[in-house]
């Protein structure tokens, strides 16, 4: 096995309860696709939303933290498939890059962070470590037959100055994993537009409004599906869909997949693997509209 391709790997605390779906299906893809995922032990969240609104040392203390456990794993890099850890995680090594701001962290730690490693997404490891080439060699069940729209949220490639992968404003890795999967992939417009983010409980009517706009559009251009790579945007636009649909009488049904569920049933993973029963909005007619290899090669 390859060294250049295992991670320290830092699940985050959705992947373990309400992300639970693409956390197994990514742990599945990356198996399939040669990658080694090393769990940091004892990982610890990394703030999620609230914390770095309340103080930037102690949030970035609380990174900080994963990332010094990570350093003694002797790995070159660390992979967490949620964008929000993505962005604590990667805004504290970028901020430490100031020995000031490093020595107040470092203050609060028992170990000390020499922020001496990588962090990417999963999404990016898959792109520029594992490749196109790669993937498209491993499908096994190409995805013909379905039209799918790309949403990466507001935060996967934002501020561009820390998270440097990808166009922040027009993505595209996404895009290319779901071609080389086969899937009719959509130029969705609205790729980078918010959801509501984690105004589900306090501005429910944020997120009515701005999902549904995501939704509309995606079935408006012929989508089947819509396809994320964030457990708070695919909660927002699966779990949610009926409030929405209620709210603005319309009468969307589309499934909201995490790219890496797709990519497994394209590599021909066990789907009780991917979890796709645990999708709100049941996307078994989609899957069904996928050829057999023999059909499309036709």
């Amino acid at each position: 096995m390859s060294s250049e391709l295992t991670y320290a790997y830092y699940p985050g605390c959705s992947g373990l309860s309400t992300s639970l779906d693409y956390e197994r299906s990514t742990r599945a893809v990356c198996s399939a696709l040669g990658m080694t995922l090393k769990d940091i032990p004892d990982w610890s969240c990394c703030g999620s939303t609230p914390a770095h609104t309340v103080d930037h040392v102690l949030s970035a203390a609380l990174s900080a933290r994963n990332l010094a456990l990570a350093e003694s794993m002797g790995v070159q890099s660390v992979l967490t498939p949620c964008p929000s850890c993505l962005t604590n995680l990667k805004v504290a090594g970028h901020r430490m890059e100031k020995d000031d701001f490093k020595k107040e962290v470092n203050a609060l730690l028992d170990h000390p962070c020499a922020n001496s490693l990588t962090t990417k997404s999963v999404l990016q490891a898959l792109v520029q470590d594992v490749g196109m080439d790669k993937i498209a060699e491993r499908v096994r069940k190409p995805l013909k037959g379905i039209k799918v729209a790309p949403y990466y949220g507001c935060l996967m490639n934002r501020p561009p100055e820390v998270m440097d992968f990808d166009d922040p404003e027009n993505p595209v890795s996404m895009d290319r994993i779901l071609q080389a999967l086969g899937a009719d992939v959509l130029d969705f417009p609205l790729k980078v537009e918010c959801c509501g983010g984690s105004f589900g409980v306090a501005r429910k009517d944020v997120v009515v409004h701005l999902s549904g706009k995501l939704l509309g559009l995606a079935r408006d251009m012929g989508a089947d599906a819509v396809v994320t790579a964030c457990p708070l945007c695919q909660m927002n636009l699966d779990l949610r869909q009926s409030q929405i649909n209620a709210h603005l009488k319309e009468t969307f049904n589309l499934p909201v997949f995490y790219y890496t569920q797709l990519a497994g049933v394209a590599l021909g993973l066990d789907p009780d693997h991917l979890l796709l029963k645990k999708l709100v909005v049941k996307p078994w007619k989609v899957l069904h509209k996928i050829q057999e290899p023999e059909a499309a090669a036709v």
